[in-house]
């Protein structure tokens, strides 16, 4: 056995140090989701692949922690599970830093404002200023988005090595979200290769119809890329020269004052 996790074919497997209780505690946290927002228990269980009795040991284990509530019937997740979160966001003093500098950037533009890091295949925002509804999917703090097609995730993408990126790519489902999504290998990496050599990505609607958005990466004093900042439109308003021309400009003002304020702050 390895420290953490031993690898067998492609399916990792669990080692010494892995605590298999903790891992189903986290599954059955996850199982909650807009979509489900109120479980029984047996969804619970079908849902996590656990059996009635384990998934109820779970859930009243996070009721008596204050995590999730019943009604003896459905079990529901409480504002409480969004400590979990917050610890990350506030061991990173970048979110106090950026905020008051995007949203001045939002107020130029008058353009939304987000701010990411990677998580394995998919983004994850740490940070939104709004402007405008912009997708059909409400976005917020939290919300997870396909990092190959997004020009936040082209950015953060871009700052891998060449191996692990290509690692990535190789595990990435394909989806053809709009007729401009692109799903074939040398693309994609020709695109990353690109934000990578230029310092940004336009993304023209690769994800959803309509909606076009440039990102540039925030770095940190050893001038690795931490997190990606963006700003995002609709193409019926913010054609994609208007991004280049009038809103890339003050992205990478914006972005560099934030990194500029990373590498300046005390420990």
């Amino acid at each position: 056995m390895t420290d953490n996790l031993k690898t067998v074919g492609d399916n990792p497997r669990p080692g010494d140090t892995y605590v298999q209780s903790f891992a189903r505690g986290l599954e059955v946290i996850r199982s909650f989701s807009a979509l489900a927002p109120e479980q029984t228990l047996s969804e619970v269980a079908a849902q996590t692949g656990l059996t009635r009795a384990g998934a109820r040991r779970i859930l009243l284990t996070l009721q008596t922690l204050g995590y999730v509530e019943s009604d003896e019937r459905l079990f529901r997740l409480t504002p409480k599970i969004l400590d979990l979160g917050f610890a990350y966001l506030t061991s990173m003093p970048i979110w106090d830093l950026a905020e008051p500098l995007m949203d001045g950037l939002v107020e130029k533009v008058h353009e939304s404002c987000s701010a990411a890091v990677l998580d394995d295949l998919e983004i994850v925002y740490v940070l939104r200023v709004h402007t405008h509804k912009i997708m059909s999917t409400n976005l917020a703090v939290g919300s997870r988005l396909p990092a190959f097609w997004t020009s936040l995730g082209r950015v953060l993408l871009a700052a891998l090595p060449e191996d692990e990126l290509r690692a990535r790519l190789a595990r990435l489902p394909r989806t053809q979200f709009t007729e401009r999504t692109a799903t074939d290998d040398a693309t994609l990496l020709a695109r990353i290769a690109e934000a990578r050599e230029q310092g940004w990505c336009l993304l023209n609607q690769e994800l959803e119809d309509g909606l076009t958005s440039v990102a540039a990466p925030l770095k940190d004093r050893a001038g690795n890329t931490i997190a990606a900042l963006n700003i995002s439109g609709h193409s019926n308003r913010t054609s994609v020269e208007m991004m280049k021309t009038e809103l890339l400009p003050q992205l990478l003002q914006t972005s560099q004052a934030i990194s500029r304020l990373l590498v300046t702050r005390r420990r």
